[in-house]
């Protein structure tokens, strides 16, 4: 998961650059890099691999100088590889750039460059940015309006830093959506920045956080923050705790609030090195698949617990609608009292945030014993779920500290729809046109992520407003029947309000009963295959007085007309909508439980990883 540092002031900026990469290496990645001004030009170091590779590389050909930024990579576009690590040069050799996120049209936007004459050095979307960059600075423009009308011209949610050797001294900074926070530290006559606290704790407590649509211009002496319109912004300063557990939450009161944001991120990361947007192909190369096993897996069964079941629901649609395999999804804790009709021709795919759930280990456990093929989508590298499968997918969303899982839930939808993908296409189930759009939809889905954030406060509004309930009655179909039951315990977890989900086409055979004004109901009805499936359900909710909150598509005045309270989320391919319908409901959970006083980390009675039976 990339990580940034930049350093401006009158001390080497190599080891502080260096230091800060090595506190942000938590995150994950498969390459690094930084680049320095020395003796007036820009000089770069960088490589595949770890930081000690960087370290090793930097003391065999040494760098110095007083302003520097650097980068830790987990590829998108590009292997990993020396020439595909950042920071990225300019043709000129003048301007250089560090980027997080994804460029959604970097295809055009590349095609456009080379139409120019632009010769592109990396097989990066980040290249991008530097050549247009150098494109508006050509223009007669500064390093400052040259970054602001790249940005104009970039699509996607970004976190980047860009230096030039023709203005020495600054380091220009730029945040659009939720790619990755951006934080500037001030230090006497020295600034920092980094894309999170720990990076910079050693130097400063005294910190920023720009938000989207911002840019800051760092000089060595303090630092102006602006609108991407050139408005100037004031924002206040955090002094943060040199407590460790207080720095790493950052701007944020709870880890649980933060990890809901660093879910942009976290799906950048879990789509990395995995999706070929110019070929429209995923690779999986953990699994070990070939076109001979594909065809010949029978049925796949999905085991998990809690959260993890909830994404084994989504998966069952995915796979079945593009891969063409049965697929039924097992509570773990019930897979092997049932004996389970397995064999080689079966895959039982487990997923745990932990993988040490000791449930979801005796259902591998079991499987194997049946003689099933065993996978694993997990999070902790090196998890006795990930040693005991026979090929796994690693969910790349870095340390959950809080208890309620979040961007362990969603990354592994994007895994399971890149899994149901990868399989469509060796089992030849799945066209090439179509396997292509839903690939390239993958493109979308950080920054539809980070659209649903900018809208926290709404959903913070009605959560004040619902902060006392009793009770909730949580509905939804299809892809997203899921969904409900995962808000509905999310709910539970944190603030312990008692909350039920159902199939909403199940309402009218029992639940509709319970529907009154002191039981709130709670529908996802985006625009998806069973939108007016739900509209009918929601109808039949306020015929009875029911209070309702509807998860909708933006525009849609027909579920906004019935809706007591609505949670707006963008369009969104359909096979891909549980990744942004989920988010209002996270962040609905979370400030329920903030308004009630209560510990949103650590509920109670609940553990981060269940070990026992």
């Amino acid at each position: 998961m990339c990580g940034i540092v930049g350093y401006i002031g009158d001390r080497d900026a190599t080891p502080i650059i260096l230091n800060g990469l090595k506190r942000l290496e938590y995150r994950g990645y498969d390459s690094a890099g930084l680049a320095v001004i020395q003796d007036g030009k820009i000089e770069i170091r960088r490589d595949a691999g770890k930081l000690a590779q960087l370290s090793t590389l930097v003391n065999d050909q040494p760098v110095c100088g007083h302003i520097g930024i650097g980068h830790t990579r987990w590829a998108t576009h590009g292997a990993p590889s020396a020439r595909n690590a950042h920071p990225h040069l300019g043709t000129t050799g003048k301007v250089v750039v560090v980027h997080n996120g994804i460029v959604e049209n970097f295809l055009e936007l590349r095609e456009e460059l080379a139409d120019e004459g632009v010769a592109f050095n990396s097989d990066t979307d980040s290249e991008i940015l530097v050549h247009l960059i150098e494109r508006y600075i050509g223009g007669g423009n500064g390093l400052v309006e040259g970054v602001r009308l790249a940005l104009k011209d970039i699509k996607g949610a970004h976190g980047l830093v860009v230096m030039s050797s023709d203005e020495p001294d600054k380091i220009v900074a730029a945040r659009i959506g939720n790619a990755g926070g951006v934080v500037v530290g001030f230090g006497e006559g020295e600034m920092f920045i980094a894309s999170d606290v720990p990076a910079i704790l050693e130097h400063t407590r005294k910190t920023i956080f720009l938000e989207s649509s911002q840019m800051a211009v760092l000089k060595k002496d303090g630092v102006a923050v602006q609108t991407l319109d050139g408005k100037r912004v004031e924002s206040p300063i955090h002094s943060i705790s040199w407590d460790p557990v207080a720095a790493e939450k950052g701007e944020y009161r709870h880890f649980m609030q933060k990890e809901i944001h660093e879910q942009v991120r976290a799906l950048t990361d879990t789509l990395a090195g995995r999706v070929d947007f110019e070929k429209g192909q995923i690779r999986l190369p953990e699994l070990n698949l070939t076109p001979e096993f594909s065809k010949r897996v029978e049925k796949i069964i999905i085991t998990a617990c809690g959260t993890a079941a909830h994404a084994g629901m989504v998966g069952k649609t995915l796979i079945e609608r593009i891969a063409r395999i049965p697929v039924e999804v097992d509570i773990a804790s019930e897979f092997r009292y049932r004996e389970p009709l397995v064999n080689e021709n079966t895959v039982v795919l487990a997923i745990s945030q932990s993988g040490e759930t000791a449930d979801t280990l005796a259902a591998m456990e079991e499987a194997r014993h049946r003689g099933a093929v065993v996978w694993s989508i997990v999070n902790a590298i090196g998890s006795q779920a990930m040693r005991l499968a026979d090929g796994q997918i690693s969910m790349q969303t870095g340390p959950e500290i809080g208890v309620a899982s979040t961007k362990a839930f969603t990354a592994p939808l994007v895994d399971l729809y890149m899994l149901a993908v990868l399989l469509g296409e060796l089992r030849g189930t799945l066209p090439a046109e179509e396997r292509r759009k839903l690939v390239s939809d993958l493109r979308l889905i950080p920054d539809l992520v980070g659209k649903c954030l900018n809208r926290e406060k709404e959903v913070q509004q009605v959560a004040r407003a619902m902060k006392d309930v009793k009770n909730m009655l949580y509905l939804g179909r299809g892809i997203n029947m899921p969904i409900a039951y995962e808000g509905a315990l999310k709910l539970k977890e944190i603030s312990y309000i008692h909350a039920e989900a159902y199939p909403a086409g199940e309402m009218k055979h029992g639940p509709i009963a319970l529907v009154d004004q002191d039981m709130p109901v709670l529908a996802i009805a985006p625009r998806d295959p069973w939108y007016e499936k739900m509209l009918s359900q929601i109808e039949q909710a306020k015929a009875r007085g029911g209070n309702v909150l509807v998860v909708s598509t933006e525009g849609d005045e027909r579920a906004t007309k019935l809706a007591d309270h609505t949670f707006w989320v963008t369009e969104t391919p359909w096979m891909l909508s549980p990744v942004i319908t989920v988010v209002p409901l996270q962040l609905f959970a979370y400030h329920i439980a903030s308004y009630r006083g209560l510990d949103v980390d650590q509920p109670r009675n609940l553990a981060k990883s269940v070990t026992v039976e």
